[in-house]
């Protein structure tokens, strides 16, 4: 039988990921030392993929790949297809709304500009407020946007808060907490389910 293929956000999720299969007995070692190459085995029953976040959701959308581990934040920002298994516990942060400090973000009539790398998100949040708000997508240093006026406040990951506060910026709401999760293509958990539960378990046992 072919191996589970599970595609891995590359760096932290990658490397966590690994030591999870290291305590479940697993040869990971040719992964450790992939040099350039991006499908790799792990033992004789995985084989992972090394990928970016979002395309860890298409590999496994289109059923090229199994299963996937990847942020809650890629997950809550796409539209993809796919079952969410199992919430990881390792990667943890947080998407928080944030302005300059001592602004009343939620004072004034006025509608509000958000900068944010996740409009989806954004939107959804301030939907569920019934606040009706202008979202402009950055890609680079979104808490630049309020400090060039160009936004009253941004959405953002936010870990340890430092580099809000040396921008001027705080917290002002945190919108959703984030960690690592097991997500599957929907035909994969039908045609492997025996296998994936068999995983999933296991992984329940160590976390």
């Amino acid at each position: 039988m072919k191996p589970l293929r599970i595609a891995l956000t590359k760096g932290r999720l990658e490397q966590k990921t690994l030591d999870l299969f290291d305590r479940m007995g697993l040869d990971t070692s040719v992964v450790r030392n992939k040099g350039r190459r991006l499908i790799l085995p792990v033992g004789d029953s995985i084989e992972v993929v090394l990928a970016k976040a979002a395309d860890v959701i298409t590999y496994v959308e289109h059923g090229v790949c199994d299963l996937g581990v990847v942020g809650k934040d890629t997950i809550a920002e796409s539209d993809g297809s796919f079952y969410e298994l199992l919430d990881l516990g390792f990667g943890k942060c947080r998407f928080a709304l944030a302005a300059p400090k001592d602004a009343d973000f939620f004072g004034g009539y006025a509608t509000k500009t958000i900068a944010s790398k996740y409009p989806n998100v954004s939107a959804t949040y301030f939907a569920q407020k019934n606040m009706d708000v202008r979202i402009i997508k950055i890609e680079g240093s979104v808490e630049l946007a309020p400090l060039l006026g160009l936004s009253d406040g941004i959405v953002d990951i936010v870990e340890t808060g430092s580099t809000l506060k040396e921008n001027g910026l705080e917290v002002v709401e945190e919108v959703m907490p984030i960690s690592a999760r097991l997500i599957a293509n929907t035909a994969a958990l039908k045609l492997r389910k025996t296998e994936i539960e068999e995983l999933i378990e296991k992984f329940e046992t160590l976390l």
